[in-house]
């Protein structure tokens, strides 16, 4: 059965990164015992007339609900990539009449969960030119070729550029601005968009080389300025030249 909303959680930092783009960050840990602080992250964007688009990827709690209620009519929950899909439920049982829009394998994976959960729409299963109804303010691109099946978004009014795997900034000190624990992530210390191993680490899940660089080259053409990732800290400015260093060994 899907979660209800819930209660507020004192670790989650709810902020407005420009205006109509939300985030809500937390702690989440990865590894063993989930002692790797990798930080967690949703972001919803209000478009023009009033439609919110949430890429969820943090509990819906009841401060969570009321900053998207305050934005709008949420009518697109977006999972961003095959494993960013733990709280899809929660968020559908809101708003049931909120399309959810995943990648593909999803549904396939909420039926081997024996999770009952509508999937709308499937980037890698739809045609590509399929179009869900957001994509005259918000781009999408499906990187194939990725080995979680990501799609980047680009809200193009604010220049923002919006991901789950794609880009890592860690540490995520905003993540864990309201936590005791520390962000600095032990043996890895900073993986961003300037260091190796987090170019060799891109290099090492594109599994389909000649996509990923297809796919790369296409959002290296957009316009944007920021980047707001799940896991790390959002790049406010400089974006472009962030992507750009990851993703050298693909677009050189």
């Amino acid at each position: 059965m899907p979660q209800q909303v819930s209660t507020n959680l004192p670790d989650l930092v709810i902020r407005e990164v420009t205006s109509g783009v939300w985030t809500f960050s937390r702690p989440f840990g990865r590894g063993p015992l989930g002692l790797l602080p990798w930080g967690g992250r949703s972001t919803a964007v209000k478009l023009h007339n009033g439609d919110v688009f949430v890429l969820a990827s943090t509990p819906l709690t009841e401060d969570t609900k009321s900053t998207i209620d305050a934005l709008g009519t949420l009518k697109w929950i977006i999972a961003a990539d095959i494993v960013h899909h733990l709280f899809l439920g929660q968020y559908k049982k809101e708003y049931p009449e909120a399309k959810v829009i995943g990648v593909e394998g999803l549904r396939e994976k909420k039926q081997k969960n024996k999770e009952s959960l509508m999937i709308d729409g499937e980037y890698g299963v739809d045609p590509p030119e399929t179009l869900y109804g957001f994509e005259d303010e918000i781009k999408a691109c499906y990187f194939s070729g990725f080995a979680n099946k990501d799609v980047a978004f680009l809200h193009v009014a604010t220049k923002t550029l919006i991901v789950a795997d794609l880009l890592f900034n860690l540490p995520g000190t905003e993540q864990y601005s309201k936590s005791k624990v520390s962000p600095k992530v032990p043996i890895i210390g900073k993986l961003n968009p300037e260091s190796g191993m987090h170019k060799r680490l891109l290099w090492t899940i594109g599994k389909d080389k000649d996509a990923m660089r297809r796919d790369a080259k296409i959002v290296s053409g957009w316009d944007f300025e920021r980047i707001i990732m799940c896991h790390g800290d959002v790049i406010e400015t400089g974006g472009k030249r962030a992507w750009e260093e990851a993703y050298s060994r693909y677009l050189s």
